[in-house]
């Protein structure tokens, strides 16, 4: 019964909201979980006939399994699109997911790095390979841009004006934005290209791709995650690091630093300004935390 209404989300999502393969997949998965709660509770209804309390009473299943806040606040989000969908389409007249309450969520700060905390992991690079070289221009692209891993694995030639210090990035949605790059990154991108690049066999379809692993392949966001993890922990950082580690911290010191909400939000690729405020919480934290190290009335 649900088969073609599915079908049909998939081409939406793919088509009008230009979505990746792993975001249209992570919807599909949503509805094949409300699919699943329908059939175990023996109701079967297609979405013309979806009410309130189905998606209430799915939502409370969900929970007794024991799915997370976080994880049943994504899940909401994407019964919300299926039935704007849904509603777009003429399938249904009134939208069952409009008053659909989500679950409070804590905002959790991500750790960040400072700045002698990254140029530590960045030295402990070895240089005297020829992935050291490709890794030292990967560490200082993603700290001087902020870019997601995607968006970094995803960077190609011809979306760098080095000249100018920009490069055009593709982020989330395929949009498009210019982002500044500092002259570090421009340096070692440089010396990456001429030095280690220009001798690396390319497999078909990778000539355009910036950073290729020895054998002329494009690397993988896993590939970019276990080389931050291996130099953090040669570093002696215990922190939870990650690519985005690096992201979070380039928008931090940003923050600290005065630079304009709105400047951050267009440099980062937030659709919405309300998910760059997190680095004024950040800020703040950090305010506190030296107040406490250096002021006497916080000893």
């Amino acid at each position: 019964m649900w088969f073609a209404y599915k079908k049909g989300f998939k081409a939406y999502l793919q088509l009008e909201k230009s979505l990746s393969a792993n975001s249209v997949e992570a919807y599909l998965h949503d509805i094949e979980k409300l699919t699943t709660f329908l059939e175990i509770s023996g109701s079967k209804i297609g979405p013309h006939e979806i009410k309130l309390q189905h998606l209430e009473q799915f939502i409370e299943w969900i929970s007794k399994l024991g799915m997370v806040a976080g994880s049943q606040a994504r899940i909401i989000s994407g019964l919300r699109s299926f039935f704007k969908y849904c509603m777009l389409e003429q399938i249904i007249t009134i939208d069952p997911a409009a008053l659909l309450e989500a679950p409070k969520l804590k905002r959790a700060l991500p750790d960040i790095l400072s700045f002698n905390e990254i140029e530590t992991i960045i030295q402990q690079i070895d240089l005297s390979k020829p992935e050291g070289g490709r890794n030292k221009a990967i560490l200082e692209t993603l700290y001087s841009c902020g870019l997601r891993v995607t968006e970094l694995v995803n960077l190609r030639l011809s979306c760098l004006y080095l000249d100018v210090g920009f490069i055009k990035v593709i982020g989330k949605g395929d949009k498009e934005r210019l982002v500044p790059i500092g002259s570090d990154a421009i340096k070692y991108i440089n010396i990456y290209r001429q030095t280690i690049r220009v001798h690396v066999a390319l497999k078909k379809g990778n000539e355009d791709i910036l950073f290729v692993n020895r054998r002329g392949g494009q690397l993988s966001r896993v590939m970019i995650f276990l080389i931050i993890k291996d130099l953090a922990k040669k570093a002696g950082i215990n922190k939870t690091i990650s690519p985005h580690t690096f992201r979070h911290s380039f928008a931090t010191h940003l923050v600290e630093g005065g630079a304009d909400l709105r400047a951050v939000q267009e440099m980062l690729g937030h659709e919405s300004i309300t998910t760059t405020e997190i680095y004024t919480h950040l800020d703040r934290h950090f305010l506190r935390e030296t107040l406490h190290q250096f002021h006497p009335a916080f000893k």
